[in-house]
């Protein structure tokens, strides 16, 4: 006869009975321990179906001192280059059992710690996505949260991986290609301050201009969405600029949206570049010249790092860096005759 908890749950010892083995027999079987007879272990999941019987997922979790979960912190969860690291992420990790958990630190770089720490209790390793913390807080609290693993960020600690794009190789790229269209006045739309990647790609125009000391670049404040390059109408028009590198694919957006509401025509008045390559670039009016970044392979190959890291596999690659691939469509022309400046 099989007794019911309180609650009317079917639980080990309901199997243990059932099977005549003890509930640490239970236990083990149904935590994959292989030590247990096969013919044990046959009739004790046996019973488990019999009963239809399923393991308390938290009480598992306890007992194994693993999740199955891995989480990721991203800076802004409605931007479609975090999403598609997520999706690439989250596939991976579904083919070897494991899901994830998503904390979203709203471009607070205060709330990443936090949200980090948090996070990483709950999980069995951690994702730190373009995090906009300082090195010094990124190198003070990585080694709490180990497994951990960084997109678009480094630290000094050899055991975390880290997967970083080459942006000053891409907006070097998109430069290249406007002064090659015979642009010689451009303007830089940044990103958020916190943001290393946007580091990089100041980094990448700093070298630009050096070797091209008859080019204008003006950098312009920005941010990292479709508002911010619809805001920055005026000051890219105040700039003189013909060649506008914006920070990633949503400013260029605004900023072609921004740019037909005042009647000024992509390309032929003004050139605009974005960068990532999102699935809308290719859709835009006009298209979208850019930067192209794998994102869907970020996310897979963080994956790929954790669970070497989970497993505590040997690491072959602790850094990997990817180098965007220019894209040229529509948004991008020949400098006009009628705006280009004087020489």
């Amino acid at each position: 006869m099989v007794r019911r908890s309180a609650t009317g749950r079917i639980g080990i010892a309901d199997v243990a009975l059932k099977a005549g083995v003890s509930h640490a027999t239970v236990s083990r079987v149904m935590n994959g321990n292989f030590t247990v007879d096969p013919d044990i272990a046959a009739r004790v999941r046996a019973a488990a179906v019999e009963l239809k019987y399923q393991p308390n997922p938290v009480g598992r979790s306890l007992a194994l001192g693993k999740t199955d979960t891995i989480g990721i912190v991203v800076p802004d969860l409605a931007n479609p280059t975090f999403q598609a690291i997520l999706r690439g992420l989250s596939r991976a990790a579904a083919q070897d059992g494991y899901r994830v958990l998503i904390a979203d630190s709203f471009e607070v770089s205060s709330e990443e710690a936090i949200l980090a720490g948090e996070a990483r209790r709950r999980c069995d390793g951690l994702v730190l996505c373009a995090p906009r913390m300082s090195d010094a807080e990124l190198e003070e609290i990585a080694p709490s949260l180990h497994p951990l693993v960084l997109i678009n960020r480094t630290t000094a600690a050899p055991e975390i991986p880290s997967l970083v794009v080459d942006y000053g190789q891409g907006v070097q790229a998109l430069a290249e290609h406007l002064v090659g269209l015979g642009h010689t006045r451009l303007a830089f739309l940044a990103g958020p301050a916190g943001s290393a990647s946007n580091g990089l790609r100041l980094e990448g125009l700093a070298a630009f201009k050096a070797s091209h000391p008859r080019v204008d670049v003006t950098m312009l404040d920005g941010g990292s969405d479709f508002d911010t390059g619809h805001e920055a109408v005026d000051a890219v028009l105040a700039s003189g600029a013909t060649g506008i590198l914006a920070f990633n694919d949503l400013v260029a957006m605004g900023l072609m949206s921004g740019l037909h509401e005042r009647g000024v025509n992509v390309p032929a008045d003004i050139s605009v570049t974005g960068f990532d390559d999102i699935p809308f670039a290719r859709y835009t009016t006009p298209t979208l010249t850019t930067a192209a970044v794998p994102i869907a392979d970020l996310g897979a190959q963080a994956w790929h790092q954790m669970r070497a890291l989970i497993r505590q596999e040997g690491l072959e690659t602790p850094g990997t860096r990817y180098q965007p691939r220019l894209e040229i469509r529509a948004s991008s022309g020949p400098v006009s005759t009628s705006t280009s400046p004087a020489r």
